[in-house]
């Protein structure tokens, strides 16, 4: 494959893994408060379990001593393409970046854990409600 074509399919991967981090983070803030404000989209039952279900996806993942998938797939485009790429996690790598400081993997572990509890107590303490159908 084109370098170009590799580098193109590794940003889209990106891009995607920065939507799914973003959606998480705004999920994490959006329902404690939307609960407060009384916002009906805090509860909407297949959104609740999306957002769930990605944060036990990265809590499985870490538990399995697992990188995510994603920055695998981008990872190995990028070698493809041959540039060096990185097994690290996306968020550890940002913050490395950011703040310059290299934090051990076992850091994010507790974090992704901690943050996957957090999640399922806003599961019980603002549950989601199914929405009836007609008919």
């Amino acid at each position: 494959m084109e370098p170009s074509l590799l580098y193109g399919l590794a940003a889209v991967i990106f891009w995607i893994h920065v939507a799914v981090v973003l959606f998480n983070v705004f999920g994490l803030v959006a329902i404690p408060l939307g609960a407060w404000r009384g916002w009906a989209f805090v509860r909407v039952f297949w959104w609740r379990a999306l957002h769930l279900g990605l944060l036990i996806l990265v809590a499985v993942q870490v538990l399995l001593g697992r990188v995510c998938f994603l920055t695998l797939w981008q990872s190995g485009l990028l070698r493809q393409a041959g540039e060096p790429a990185s097994e690290l996690p996306m968020i550890q790598r940002w913050v490395t970046s950011v703040i310059f400081w290299p934090l051990p993997l076992w850091f994010f572990a507790i974090l992704y854990l901690a943050v996957c509890g957090y999640a399922l107590l806003l599961w019980w303490l603002v549950p989601p409600r199914r929405t009836r159908s007609a008919g």
